[in-house]
This record gives C-alpha cells, structure tokens and sequence, in this order.
C-alpha cells in the first residue's frame, strides 16, 4: 500500500473508531477499501443520528428532510426539492453541503428545534 493510501486508511480508521463502528483488517487491507470504509463509516453514523428525520418552520415554508444515508432535502414554499445535498453532524452541530456547492451551518439546540440561517426550526 501507498505511503498515502495507509494515512488515508489510518485517518478513516480513527474516524472510523470515533464514530463507534469496528473496522475488520480485511475492510482496510481490501482494493479500495478505504473508500468502502468510509461510506461505511458515514452510513454508520448517519444511522445513529438522533436528529434524522422531518424538520420545519413554525410557518411551515421551509422543510429540510434529513435522510439516514447522510443527505438531504430542503423544500422552500411550493419549491419541493429546491436544495438538495448532503449534510453531517458532529455532536450539536450540522453542516449542508448543497449539490451546487453552496454550504451552510447549524445547532439543534435540543432533541426538537434546530438554529440554522437565522431561522427555528421543529422537528415534525
């Protein structure tokens, strides 16, 4: 293996690890399986986000559908789909990366209400 390739398959390992999900050496050692692990590895995270799931504006115009396998939807009034991506969260904290390349931010403030773009929104 590449001096580069091992630092890769070390780094997804450890976030790997982080996120609470085992990593056999045959997963590491295999033909691209530093790009296998790390879909695993996201997947595994995305599977344990508490804050999967539909949230929205008290008035209802903006709803981002927060997918288990790492992506989103957001609908904007009568625009369904007007932004879509994918998205991670690490503890509190959520970041969007829109398929155009237009990122954003957040905090869920509690298991129910998310800060993001100046606006509140609730989970559905």
């Amino acid at each position: 293996m590449q001096n580069t390739s091992m630092k890769s398959v070390l780094h997804f390992c450890a976030a790997a690890a982080l996120a609470g999900t085992a990593v056999s050496p045959a997963t590491a050692d295999s033909v691209g399986g530093h790009q296998s692990m790390r879909q695993q590895a996201s997947e595994n995270t995305m599977q344990q986000n508490p804050y999967v799931g539909m949230w929205v504006t008290d008035d209802g115009r903006v709803r981002h559908q927060l997918l288990p396998n790492g992506r989103y939807d957001e609908a904007r009034g009568n625009r369904e789909s007007a932004y879509r991506g994918r998205y991670e969260v690490v503890g509190s904290h959520i970041e969007y990366w829109d398929d155009t390349g237009f990122t954003a931010d957040g905090d869920f403030i509690d298991g129910n209400t998310l800060h993001h773009g100046g606006m509140v929104l609730r989970r559905k």
